[in-house]
Parts: C-alpha cells; sequence; structure tokens
C-alpha cells in the first residue's frame, strides 16, 4: 500500500487534484481473485477503470477483458497489436467477451472482423448480430436476481429462465454459434447467496438445452460482482469463493470453462484520491470544507456508482462532523454532508481518500471548467 507519507510527496511534486494508481495493489488483486477461485479465467471488466496502463498491468499479469464499447475494445487491442495478425485473432477470440447485451449495428460491423464472443438476450439481437457480426462466438446473458447488490443491472439485460433454451435455439437456426450462458448479480453484491441461485439457474438451462438437442455449450461466464473491501462489513473474497467452487465443481463438468467479469475487485483498492482545501465555511452552524476535487471527477462514483468514501486528513486534531464541497458552483457537488474531520485544518492542508479506484475517474468530466485529477502510476 502507498503510505500518506508517499501520498503527500506526491501532491508536493504534482500539485492537486490527484488520482494515485498503485500497479503493485492491481497484482495482489488479480492473484488474490486466482488463488481462491483457480478454476475461473479472470476478465477484467474495462468499465471499472479503462486507463491503460491499468489494463497493461492486468494483461501483463494474465487476465482476460470483458468490454463494452468499441473505445474499450480497443484500448485492449492496443496492447495487442503488434502480435502477428493469426495470433492477434486468436488470442481475442479467448481473451476478449463483448458483454453488452444491446449493440449498435455499427459496433457489429466493426466487431465481425475480430470473430469476438458477444452477448445477446433477446430476438431482436440475434437479428442484427446475423446480419451485422455473423462470425461472432454467442452468449446468452441470462436475468438473475441482484438483492443485495449496489448496482441493480437485472431491469436493464438479461433473458428470462422460460425463454433462454428458446432464444439460444433460435440463435443455432439462424446460422450463430451459441457457446454458453452468462449473468451478472450486480455490481458489489454482499449477497453471496445470489452467485448460488445464479449458478444454478444456468446449470438447469444447459441440461434442457442439451435436452432439446442442443449439446455445443462449452462456457459459463459468471459476470462481476465481486465485492471491493470498502470497509469491515463486507465479507472476504475466500468466503465468496468456497461457495461458487462448491456450486462449479457440483454442476459443472471440468471441460466447462469459467469465466467471471470482475471490475471493481480488481481496481478498487488500487486507487487514492488527494485533494486540497480551497475554502473553509462555517453555514448554519456547520464547518464545511470545499476541495479541490469533486462528484463531477474522481469523486463521480458518488453519483454514477451509489458509494460513498471516506475522507481523511494527513493533519491529525480533535474532530467534529463537517461537510465537503467540491470546486464547482452545482450544489450537487457534495462529496460528503457527514465527514468527521479535523476542525483545524486550513486553507492548502491535503486529504485523501483511499479504494477510489473503480467507476470514479472513469466518469470524470470537464464541467464547470475543472479539470480532472492528474493520474499518477506508481509501479514498483
Amino acid at each position: 500500500m502507498i503510505t500518506t507519507e508517499e501520498l503527500q510527496e506526491l501532491a508536493v511534486t504534482h500539485g492537486t487534484p490527484l488520482f494515485v494508481i498503485d500497479h503493485d495493489e492491481l497484482r495482489t488483486n488479480y492473484a488474490t481473485f486466482k488463488k481462491h477461485l483457480p478454476r475461473v479465467q479472470a476478465y477484467y471488466a474495462v468499465k471499472a477503470n479503462p486507463d491503460p496502463a491499468i489494463v497493461k498491468t492486468l494483461f501483463d499479469a494474465g487476465a482476460s477483458f470483458d468490454v463494452a464499447s468499441m473505445p474499450e475494445f480497443m484500448v485492449v487491442h492496443e496492447i495487442i497489436k503488434d502480435m502477428p495478425d493469426k495470433e492477434r485473432q486468436d488470442w481475442i477470440w479467448d481473451k476478449i467477451i463483448y458483454a453488452n447485451p444491446i449493440k449498435a449495428n455499427e459496433t457489429l460491423i466493426e466487431l465481425d472482423k475480430y470473430k469476438p464472443l458477444v452477448t445477446f438476450d433477446n430476438r431482436e439481437e440475434i437479428t442484427k448480430i446475423k446480419q451485422y457480426a455473423p462470425h461472432s462466438g454467442l452468449v446468452l446473458r441470462l436475468r438473475v436476481t441482484n438483492t443485495g447488490a449496489m448496482v441493480e443491472l437485472s431491469s436493464k439485460f438479461g433473458a428470462g429462465p422460460g425463454e433462454a433454451v428458446d432464444l439460444i435455439l433460435e440463435a443455432v437456426q439462424a446460422g450463430l454459434a451459441v457457446e454458453g450462458l452468462s449473468f451478472h448479480v450486480g455490481s458489489q453484491t454482499t449477497n453471496f447467496e445470489n452467485f448460488v441461485q445464479a449458478i444454478n439457474l444456468s446449470a438447469h438451462i444447459f441440461r434442457e438445452a442439451r435436452e432439446r438437442g442442443y449439446d455445443k455449450m462449452n462456457l459459463l461466464d459468471i459476470g462481476g460482482g465481486f465485492p471491493a473491501p470498502y470497509d469491515d462489513s463486507v465479507k472476504p473474497l475466500s468466503e465468496l469463493a468456497r461457495k461458487i467452487n462448491a456450486e462449479l465443481d457440483r454442476l459443472f463438468a471440468p471441460e466447462i470453462e469459467i469465466l467471471a467479469e470482475p471490475g471493481r475487485f480488481m481496481v478498487a483498492t488500487a486507487g487514492t484520491a488527494v485533494s486540497k482545501i480551497i475554502g473553509k465555511a462555517v453555514r448554519d452552524g456547520k464547518l464545511c470544507y470545499y476541495i479541490d476535487d469533486g462528484v463531477y471527477h474522481t469523486f463521480s462514483g458518488i453519483i454514477f456508482d451509489h458509494c460513498q468514501y471516506q475522507m481523511e486528513s494527513f493533519k491529525k486534531g480533535p474532530t467534529q462532523i463537517c461537510t465537503v464541497f467540491g470546486p464547482t458552483c452545482d450544489a450537487l457537488d457534495v462529496i460528503s454532508m457527514a465527514e468527521d474531520l479535523p476542525f483545524n485544518l486550513q486553507r492548502g492542508d491535503l486529504l485523501y481518500s483511499r479504494n477510489i479506484g473503480a467507476y470514479s475517474g472513469a466518469s470524470s468530466t470537464y464541467f464547470n471548467g475543472f479539470s480532472p485529477a492528474t493520474v499518477i502510476h506508481v509501479n514498483r
């Protein structure tokens, strides 16, 4: 972990706001995932943080990749562009899944030459893929329970269990190759039974497909949702892995390839934000600090990811509950209404927030003319 002393030195050298990425932590997280889920190939969800340096570190560690847009696809493609054509094509087929179930025609046309795996969850998508990307391998995404997830996804994506095999057979009849199933239990899922139920549902769909004459599915993508340890209430990955491993070994033969799409778990703990107090006021008797980062920048996860980040001070002293505002003129730019910080902090003092690597800087904007935080990579 990057020390507080190192964070302060970086702030002096580079100014603020800073978004510091610890690549040792990325490698540790990937190794932890592989240790506890040895049967599962990790396809890093690039949307969690698409910084090319992060993608490169995970590529070097052995990760595959889940992309959901052509710009994300091209971030990965840039890393492998120097491979020989055949080797690159084989790598894309084996190591990238385009996991957005709804794709524009233009996207499918662009994807087709790479012959990737793509997800689908409805009849209209079968028609589009047949017309614009017939060389793709298909994975049917199922709708599964998202109870207990921080970000729910089942209302937007996923085929119902009752229609799943019908959709598989329709795709096959259209001349497409259905390689397997996928699901997503919701982002930051702390209800581990979601995974158990979804794996059991998937096994049922596999059986029904075989009974109805289709036995060519060879992979299961168990999606994302692996929780980052934001606080002590989050149970460890080892506990979740025991449940997943038991169900996979019980229900799926060893020759079935198992994929997963961890994003937050890989990158959340690798990111730290460092910001500077630029103003201080008392409003209605409550202390308010204004800093040079906010919800339009590194703290965008407060809005888009339903996530709350703990602010900490490098300086120590008696504390009180205060409000922390971002720098823009928008009243939405509130980082916290109840942060416990020293009350004697002054303009120019620094604050920091750990575990902010996922779904944060990825959504930064230039709203109000303020630039996103400078990204600093620490790669020992």
